[in-house]
């Protein structure tokens, strides 16, 4: 049976991938800036240290990660395979106020590793500091993310298409030249907004429970990247630090902007509720208190056809069966409005009945305008899948289609700018770390969260404060979780990061707003 899952999430497939690197290489295009020389010390020890990135940046502290290998990393663009082998060993980072002087030391917590993750933090906010990570006293260099070109529109690619037409694709993204490196040698803290803080939101999207093949386009060219055999599936690990590590962290309620499972399947669909469970109770209506988490349906959770189906309820006379419901009672098209300590919190389903591209009808649109109009400057945050603004669907890999119907996103954000207490949009789809605005609904945030199964492989966290909020990324932490990352960072011939990874403030940011309104949430979980 052809998977239900595998629908043309990124416009191409791993066939056209593999042949695209085959002519990129034979095309000599190789982009300069991307393999540093291996240190004399690297040589000599026989470990790499690469792939540094600086994840997090807060008001306290920042997070990077790195990589260590046995040989450097390979030029991009490259096919899976070519990735050089790990290399556990010790990993530490020195950091300092002054580039010459790097003289305090923050060390990892969990014993020799390839996949490192160091956290600094008691940090002055609106400093600068320096830093340098190590593994096995030897330097790491950080990872080189190319700079996409869209060109205006967004990305059109055609059926079938040739090799002569992937490489003009390629070239086209890649025409800037421009190189940037995801972790510069220096960073500084962000300084909180003003006021008590309030309470935290977690942020999520895109755990595809399920799924065995990370980064699969289409039914019919498997693999892509799998789990190692013996290890658990790679969703379930993912979304088990992801929840673990906004607990840890703080978060009050965890919002989860669609995807849950990987193809609608009543296992998959009870998989991924008895995960979130371990955060806390579901909660789709009414009053959230600490402990609660939200969801919204993706493309993914869709109505389906087939044998593994026809235990759900049918959809109407479409021939089509839905089973979310009964592991979410949450029918497709349902719009769901929660609140938290005065904040108000809608989610929308924004798919389709059969397509990856998303859509508002007209009687939910009705039902979200009559539940903002009931208090236009209530703080409100509303979340759904699909990404809404003109500056991501242009930047979009599969091009505009693939975001919310234009016509669907305009008339959302002219309503968004009738209601001055709408801050912020949250969406999944795209797998990227994106923050883009509207000139429409300008004091609306749009921000879209990296997959929680795949790398980057996290959440944000979203702190309330009286006076605005801080988001920050980041990235699962489990030993598991720093390994699949590392591992699917080599998706679509390593240029997986350069679109996934995102800016460092799309990552991290703080945005003042006046919410005196809202009260504290006293955690009691």
């Amino acid at each position: 049976m052809t998977d239900p899952a595998a629908q043309d999430c990124c416009g191409l497939t791993r066939r056209d991938l593999a042949r695209l690197a085959a002519a990129g290489a034979g095309a000599g295009m190789v982009l300069p800036g991307l393999l540093p020389a291996p240190a004399a010390a690297a040589a000599a020890q026989g470990v790499f240290p690469q792939d540094l990135e600086m994840v997090t940046v807060t008001d306290t502290g920042f997070v990077l990660t790195w990589y260590t290998a046995a040989a450097p990393p390979p030029a991009i663009p490259y096919q899976p395979g070519q990735e050089p082998a790990a290399v556990a060993c010790d990993g530490a980072v020195r950091y300092g106020t002054h580039p010459d002087r790097l003289d305090r030391l923050a060390v990892q917590r969990h014993g020799d590793t390839a996949y490192h993750q160091v956290e600094v933090d008691g940090l002055r906010p609106g400093a600068t500091y320096y830093y340098q990570a190590l593994s096995a006293g030897v330097p790491a260099t950080p990872r080189m993310v190319p700079q996409l070109t869209f060109p205006a529109g967004g990305l059109v690619i055609p059926p079938n298409p040739t090799n002569g037409q992937l490489l003009a694709i390629l070239a086209q993204l890649l025409s800037s030249g421009v190189v940037q490196s995801a972790a510069p040698g220096q960073v500084t803290t962000l300084v909180p907004p003003r006021g008590r803080h309030l309470f935290s939101l977690a942020l999520a999207n895109d755990l595809h429970i399920g799924e065995t093949v990370s980064g699969l386009a289409t039914a019919d060219f498997p693999p892509g990247f799998s789990q190692v055999p013996g290890l658990p599936p790679y969703p379930e690990v993912m979304a088990e630090s992801m929840i673990a590590d906004a607990g840890r962290r703080g978060a009050d309620v965890l919002l989860v902007a669609g995807d849950l499972s990987s193809a609608a399947l009543p296992a998959e669909l009870s998989g991924s509720k008895q995960l979130l469970d371990r955060f806390g109770r579901l909660t789709l209506a009414g009053r959230l208190d600490a402990g609660r988490y939200v969801v919204a349906r993706g493309n993914h959770d869709q109505p389906k056809t087939g044998a593994g189906y026809q235990t759900c309820p049918v959809v109407g006379d479409t021939g089509y069966n839905d089973c979310l419901p009964t592991v979410y009672d949450l029918p497709q098209g349902r719009l769901t409005s929660t609140h938290l300590a005065g904040l108000r919190i809608i989610g929308l389903d924004t798919t389709t009945l059969n397509t990856p591209g998303g859509a508002l009808d007209d009687a939910q649109f009705a039902e979200l305008t009559e539940t903002l109009a009931d208090d236009r400057h209530c703080p409100t945050l509303v979340f759904g899948h699909h990404p809404v603004t003109d500056a991501s669907a242009v930047s979009t890999i599969a091009g505009p289609a693939f975001d919310l119907a234009r016509p669907d996103a305009s008339r959302l954000q002219a309503l968004y700018a009738r209601t001055p207490g709408v801050f912020l949009h949250h969406a999944g789809h795209t797998h990227r770390n994106l923050r883009t605005t509207s000139p429409v609904a300008a004091g609306v945030d749009f921000l879209e969260v990296a997959a929680t199964k795949e790398y980057p492989g996290g959440f944000a966290l979203l702190k309330v404060y009286e006076g605005g909020y801080m988001a920050n990324f980041y990235k699962s932490s489990s030993a598991l979780a720093r390994q699949w990352s590392q591992t699917t960072s080599g998706e679509y011939l390593g240029l997986y990061p350069a679109y996934t990874l995102g800016s460092a403030t799309d990552r991290n940011h703080v945005a003042n707003r006046d919410f005196t309104r809202l009260s504290a949430v006293h955690q009691q979980r």
